[in-house]
């Protein structure tokens, strides 16, 4: 009977330690064999075309270049690869810049082993992970962007009704730079750019009736 081959994996991390700590834990793994390592993205680059891993732990804060842009160089060069950043920071943005270039998962690295094993198994087996807080961030933010405040709720109402910026600037009173701020906020939170389409919306949620 023939065994499932090993999960190739290659470390990307300018600590020595930091990457024997992580081959130290992922030797716990049987279906696991780490083929490479590497301490910036030029020797990263290298190895990984040598190695042909199928998956990669990158860390964000390289010195020749930055971890991202590693990530998306490696994703368009081998679109089969997979890409697991650990960092220390649980910066928002870096998460999302991460996702744009092709990460499949965002661990930190304080965070418990059993999460950055969980998330090898996770990532390998087609899915993706992030660490607990990162995960619930993700969450509140998507929550909270699409959300209209109350005020922007009123100015979606205006716009439905067909008043312009100065005239529901009078009626609501507030400033018409206040008006279009909202009104920008309005469009990025629902993606929607026709007045049209934001009727609809106001329709649909209940902001204003048929």
């Amino acid at each position: 009977m023939n065994l499932p081959s090993p999960i190739r994996v290659a470390l990307v991390d300018d600590h020595s330690l930091v990457r024997d700590g992580i081959k130290a834990l992922l030797s716990v793994m049987a279906n696991l064999e780490v083929v490479g390592e590497a301490e910036n993205g030029a020797d990263a680059i290298d190895m990984i075309g040598r190695c042909q891993p199928d998956l990669v732990l990158v860390d964000i804060g390289l010195k020749d270049m930055n971890g991202l842009e590693l990530t998306r160089l490696l994703r368009n060069r081998y679109p089969a690869l997979k890409v697991l950043v650990l960092s220390m920071y649980d910066n928002h943005e870096y998460v999302s810049e991460s996702v744009r270039a092709g990460a499949s998962g965002y661990v930190l690295k304080n965070s418990p082993s059993r999460e950055i094993i969980a998330a090898i198994d996770a990532i390998t087996n087609g899915g993706s992970f992030y660490s607990a807080e990162i995960a619930q961030r993700l969450i509140a933010d998507k929550n909270t962007d699409t959300e209209l405040t109350p005020r922007e709720s009123q100015v979606l109402y205006k716009m439905a009704q067909g008043l312009n910026n100065k005239e529901m600037a009078r009626e609501l009173d507030i400033s018409v730079r206040t008006v279009e701020t909202h009104r920008l906020s309005i469009r990025r939170k629902l993606n929607i750019d026709k007045p049209a389409a934001l009727v609809k919306y106001a329709i649909d949620h209940g902001i204003i009736s048929r």
